[in-house]
């Protein structure tokens, strides 16, 4: 095992699957399970961490956003969606919309449904990730993406849940595969036991809080520990479902008797919805559920997927769960948690308060709401929103007698759905207003108003601030029971070695046909960390469609540097759109950039536009994960080299220094450099004014050299239908 040392931050390399050698490598539980799903390819590649990889999911979730995916699925030419089974429409964004505009939406995604035999819950029926873990299309050992971030919520469960985009969707309706780039693995430790009135909300509150320098940015987390058998299942999904803002592409807890017990209680509640008959009797028994049954629960008894002792992990994070308050997080960024004692002193006034959401609506949730505001009224001035996370929550709510605790208390009932989570419906933040909400997000102004303030908070912590008036605890909650409120005990630790980078170093990588064998070109160097979508490609000309790939090159990077195309222009070796011989290298300008490149908006034109530009490739100490799925399947490559950021920032930074732009405040640089890079072996070679220098960057997988060879996504999906 590799040696630790303290750090802030870790490094990846990245690569294609690994080659087996003596033994097999050893691999995490996430590893094993993407294994599981990893198609074409060859018998003797063990996936780990870092590699590309053509995943066939079990599942694919899309909800209002399913409009999009048709379009997009029409629009490459496809007709026939490959596997019925796959696909799972929710409809539950904007679920209190009843215009004309917006029933027309929903009807003709319904109807496309109908029309392809795909599995359909309309609005009403629940918050997508809800319904995916009431229905068993998320499941242990299984692997279900979604059209949306916080399908991180299914480890919970676990099962490997992590977000796409659309173009994806609509691949892996017409071909029933996408591609995906395993990310680092991160192992999370949780120890000890909460103290009474201490919450899984409170756990990821204070992990987003505390570790709070992108010590998790694109990784998957495996949470172990002897704490986590004492954390209930709804625990596990709130904790699940917030890694998402903690920066993770995936949050997953082990498959433990705790599971298996939760999904005995689920069997028994599905068997008991249907009349006891006596065997003597000659009736056939009822139908299982199609996914949630006694058969696929044995299954997942006898046939245990467990990381192996020897895996390979980028950081281990411990967390002492004994250790640990209460804690709110905001305002406007889960960047900031408080301890509650600390935070309530200051008796912060709220005008709203919020029950809602896929994070922490569910009927434990809910009980434990009523439990706080029973006897008691909503405080004047205050309205205190509740939905439930789906129309079998609210059921379960109501025999309990909980939700109408709640309504009695003076809770304004909304339909089950996102609604005020997403600034939606009934119900937002107006200006100067100040919330708690036991959601997953308080960015500014997403829940309303910009000049408004967001916190967020556990249940029960939500309904006391309701009732208070102020955010507060509970009544219930003893502070003699509780750890000290400065006393949380963590650690963060990195290998100081990475086998895999040695691994990497070591063998060149197959090319195939048709990809390049080096690309090439000017470095064009901008000195920035976070460069966002907006400031590559800006928001006003989003959703101007008949905006040509030639004018996306012209208006690239027109936020962040007006100067910047005529600049690309000028050091074009080639024309961008180019044709090339078997066996020629691609010329063109290489864009160097910082740290989280790309981070921000979904929108594909960021990608679309570099590449209409002149820039093939980009270079970057780090990218927003959504950025890069989009750049790859638009055939834009990208490519991870600190040092070379490193070696430029050092020579052409203000101060030297990440994120400050050039010494003489530049915005974009040209060093005079120019770049090799060889996609076999990932050698980097440098030529500068002051000679040449060497690095090194993890050569892309087979996977990604298809989509390349085929202009992206969309053109290896029109070739897989013709095939």
């Amino acid at each position: 095992m590799p040696s630790y040392i303290i750090l802030r931050r870790g490094i990846l390399s990245r690569g294609f699957a690994t080659v087996v050698g003596a033994g097999r490598p050893p691999q995490t539980y996430i590893e094993k399970v993407v294994q599981k799903y990893a198609v074409d390819l060859p018998s003797d590649k063990v996936v780990r961490a870092g590699d590309y990889v053509m995943i066939r999911p079990e599942h694919v979730m899309s909800h209002d956003n399913t409009g999009p995916i048709i379009s997009k699925f029409k629009a490459i030419g496809a007709t026939r969606i490959r596997n019925s089974r796959q696909p799972v429409f929710t409809l539950d964004h904007d679920v209190q919309n009843k215009s004309e505009k917006n029933l027309t939406k929903y009807a003709s995604i319904e109807r496309f449904a109908r029309q392809h035999d795909i599995d359909f819950y309309p609005a009403g029926r629940g918050i997508g990730h809800q319904v995916l873990v009431e229905e068993g299309y998320a499941f242990p050992h299984c692997l279900t993406v979604a059209s949306d971030s916080h399908s991180n919520m299914y480890g919970g469960v676990g099962c490997v849940g992590t977000p796409i985009v659309r173009t994806d969707g609509a691949a892996i309706w017409a071909t029933g595969k996408t591609w995906w780039q395993v990310p680092r693995m991160v192992k999370v430790e949780l120890t000890g036991r909460l103290a009474a009135g201490v919450t899984g909300k409170d756990v990821i509150v204070a992990l987003c809080g505390t570790f709070n320098k992108d010590e998790v940015l694109n990784a998957a987390i495996e949470f172990v520990g002897d704490g986590i058998p004492s954390l209930s299942i709804d625990d596990r999904l709130a904790i699940s479902n917030m890694t998402t803002e903690w920066g993770a592409l995936a949050g997953v807890f082990p498959v433990d008797n705790v599971l298996f017990n939760w999904y005995e209680g689920v069997l028994d509640k599905l068997e008991k919805r249907t009349f006891h008959i006596p065997s003597s009797w000659s009736i056939p028994a009822p139908p299982s559920h199609p996914r949630l049954n006694r058969r696929r629960l044995d299954q997942i008894k006898s046939s245990p997927i467990v990381s192996d002792p020897n895996a390979d992990y980028s950081a281990h994070l411990k967390f002492d769960l004994s250790t640990l308050v209460p804690h709110v997080s905001g305002p406007n960024s889960v960047k900031i948690s408080t301890p509650l004692p600390v935070l309530e002193k200051s008796k912060i006034p709220i005008q709203k308060a919020y029950l809602v959401s896929c994070t922490n609506s569910r009927a434990s949730d809910l009980a434990a709401a009523a439990a706080v505001v029973k006897g008691k009224k909503v405080a004047q001035g205050v309205q205190f929103y509740v939905a439930a996370a789906s129309s079998e929550v609210q059921a379960e709510s109501e025999r309990r007698g909980d939700w109408g605790t709640l309504i009695g208390a003076g809770a304004k009932v909304l339909p089950a759905g996102c609604g005020p989570c997403i600034g939606l419906g009934t119900g937002l933040l107006e200006e100067g207003e100040i919330g708690i909400s036991a959601t997953n997000r308080n960015y500014k102004g997403r829940m309303g108003h910009p000049n408004a303030q967001a916190y967020l908070a556990s249940p029960a912590v939500v309904a006391a601030s309701a009732i208070s008036g102020y955010i507060s605890s509970p009544e219930s909650l003893d502070p003699r029971t509780l750890p000290p409120s400065d006393g949380l005990s963590t650690s963060y630790a990195t290998p100081t070695t990475s086998p895999r980078a040695a691994e990497a170093s070591s063998k060149d990588e197959p090319l195939l046909p048709g990809f390049p064998p080096q690309f090439t070109g000017p470095i064009l160097f901008a000195p920035q960390d976070n460069l966002n979508t907006d400031g590559i490609y800006p928001g006003k000309y989003t959703y101007q469609d008949d905006i040509t790939l030639e004018r996306q090159g012209q208006i690239v990077m027109e936020n962040y540097d007006p100067t910047f195309a005529s600049t690309v222009k000028g050091l074009l070796p080639a024309p961008a759109n180019a044709k090339l011989s078997p066996g020629e290298d691609k010329a063109g300008v290489i864009l160097v950039s910082g740290y989280n490149f790309g981070t921000g908006s979904s929108r594909e034109q960021a990608a679309t536009a570099l590449k209409a530009a002149g820039i093939p490739l980009v270079i970057a100490g780090s990218f927003g994960d959504i950025f890069k799925r989009n750049a790859i399947n638009n055939g834009l490559v990208c490519m991870e080299c600190p040092e070379l950021v490193s070696d430029l920032t050092e020579l052409y930074g203000k101060n030297q220094r990440r994120g400050e732009g050039g010494k003489n405040g530049e915005l974009t640089v040209n060093p005079s450099w120019s770049i090799k890079i060889s996609m076999s072996n990932g050698r980097v070679q440098v030529e500068t004014p002051q000679g040449s220098k060497t690095y090194h960057v993890t050569p892309i997988g087979i996977s990604v050299q298809e989509l390349w060879t085929y202009g992206g996504l969309e053109g290896y999906v029109l070739n897989s239908i013709k095939e």
